[in-house]
């Protein structure tokens, strides 16, 4: 981006809308750019103090120039060349006369060295400058300048020296701060833990975490379950555990693409959230959850589609990390065709949303759960969106017996007094959940009844009592099942082993 923004100041463009947070950074890139032959002084105007030399107390103000028009008038009437910094000019810049001014600039400068730089954290472009303006996003730190600030800090602790690992790790949780973020938070490390180690990375990973709640579209997810936790799926664990390590820079030297992303189709209750939830834990990558409600906003016009990119603004900056969406098919259902109903803000939506799959080059791993495959848009399904598309079944007999075990062992040390046999071979097309909440509903059964222990015929009485979901929706199963079969990669082993059998 430096590059970018020296090579318009050197061409004589008149107007660069710079959009950061980070002031100094941003002061020290242009002074920086200044220094190229033809050399020009910088000023910088707040409304605090006006226009002040680069450099320079602020005592040595420029005289009457603390309004924004008459601080651009004041650098209309200079001849010299020179680059003028405007911080926070946009509460200011839908004024008429604020924006006359900056045209009239703005055709003044035609022929001499002279650039006006609006430098703010958030964007705000008047219809009337949106021809003359070259909007750019200062981007945030690198790991080059997050070792440097890590070095700083280490410089001041006992374990000056740390593992190639651990500090690839210190400095990907960082990745996303900005430089005084990182430098806030590796000293909050140092004195909760009075070291920096790789057991510090969580608190590192914290101050993300008041980044994503900053953001308020974006949730992030804390898991406790390890992938342990999810019974069955065994080929779908596979694959993840596989690329467990595919966002190193280990992996990059091998020549490894990055993972872009999965959908994982099924029926509802089989674990699909689960597994998303559970793979940040496997990959040590926070889990940032997406929730399209919060996304759509008819206050205004265009302000749905500003969400959606602030949002995904915010997953790339903190990246690595997984960026899941629970329940696509529900998020973007009848996206493509939503002129009547939303007035076409659905679609337009969509179209960003693919547009940014398609072409994102930060490490985001997108990670969807659908249940209903046909409505979802059938440019979701095209390969290329997405690196695998798993089905997740009913759980097979081995399976059901598997999730008796984790959830009972949750609920009791001793569980030899349950027979998992007999209690997965009763509950034939549940699913997971429904095997959890027939254990819930054993145990409520039993706690009323002066609070004795649960037995194995409590649970056997709470499933006979359930109907499960695919009696009550078999077509939708069935359907599902049909489309899948040939088109989705099985999750378990023991249906994908069948499919190759069978075709």
């Amino acid at each position: 981006m430096q590059e970018e923004l020296s090579i318009l100041v050197q061409a004589q463009y008149p107007l660069i809308y710079l959009q950061t947070p980070e002031e100094e950074r941003a002061e020290q890139a242009i002074a920086t750019i200044a220094q190229v032959k033809p050399q020009r002084r910088v000023f910088i105007w707040t409304v605090t103090h006006g226009i002040v030399e680069y450099g320079q107390p602020r005592t040595l103000t420029q005289h009457n120039t603390v309004s924004p028009q008459a601080a651009v008038e004041w650098v209309v009437r200079q001849r010299e060349s020179g680059i003028f910094i405007f911080k926070d000019i946009h509460p200011f810049i839908e004024n008429p006369e604020v924006t006359r001014w900056l045209r009239d600039a703005i055709a003044s400068f035609k022929g001499t060295q002279k650039t006006i730089v609006l430098m703010s954290p958030v964007q705000n472009v008047p219809i009337e400058l949106e021809k003359e303006v070259v909007v750019l996003d200062f981007p945030l730190p690198i790991m080059g300048e997050l070792d440097e600030v890590l070095n700083q800090q280490l410089s001041q602790t006992r374990n000056r020296r740390i593992s190639t690992e651990t500090r690839e790790k210190l400095l990907k949780a960082a990745l996303g701060l900005t430089l005084d973020e990182a430098q806030k938070v590796y000293r909050k490390a140092h004195v909760t833990a009075g070291k920096l180690t790789e057991d510090e990375v969580n608190i590192v990973l914290s101050e993300k975490k008041q980044l994503i709640r900053r953001n308020g579209i974006l949730e992030y997810v804390e898991e406790d379950e390890t992938i342990e936790a999810v019974g069955g799926l065994d080929e779908l664990k596979r694959w993840l555990k596989q690329r467990s390590n595919a966002f190193t820079e280990r992996a990059r030297e091998y020549g490894l693409p990055q993972p872009k992303g999965m959908l994982i189709l099924g029926v509802p209750g089989c674990g699909k959230s689960l597994i998303a939830k559970t793979t940040s834990r496997l990959w040590g990558l926070p889990l940032i959850k997406l929730d399209m409600g919060r996304v759509y906003d008819g206050s205004m016009v265009g302000r749905s589609e500003s969400n959606l990119r602030n949002a995904l603004r915010t997953a790339e900056s903190i990246s690595p990390a997984i960026l899941f969406i629970d329940e696509l098919d529900k998020a973007f259902a009848g996206g493509t065709g939503s002129a009547d109903s939303d007035g076409g803000t659905s679609s337009r939506i969509f179209g960003t949303f693919l547009t940014w799959m398609q072409e994102k080059k930060s490490p985001v791993f997108v990670m969807a759960t659908a249940n209903r495959v046909e409505r979802l848009p059938g440019e979701f399904l095209r390969k290329g969106r997405f690196d695998e598309l798993f089905f997740v079944d009913l759980p097979t007999l081995e399976e059901r017996k598997e999730i008796f075990k984790i959830h009972l062992s949750k609920r009791r040390k001793d569980i030899s007094r349950f027979d998992l046999d007999d209690l997965s071979k009763a509950c034939n097309e549940y699913s997971g959940a429904e095997i959890e909440q027939a254990i819930v509903a054993a145990m409520y059964q039993a706690f009323s009844q002066e609070g004795r222990e649960f037995t194995h015929l409590d649970i056997i009485a709470a499933i006979k009592s359930t109907t499960p979901l695919s009696k009550t929706m078999t077509e939708q199963v069935t359907a599902l099942r049909d489309w899948a079969r040939q088109r989705a990669r099985p999750a378990a082993t023991s249906v994908a082993e069948y499919q190759r059998m069978e075709f």
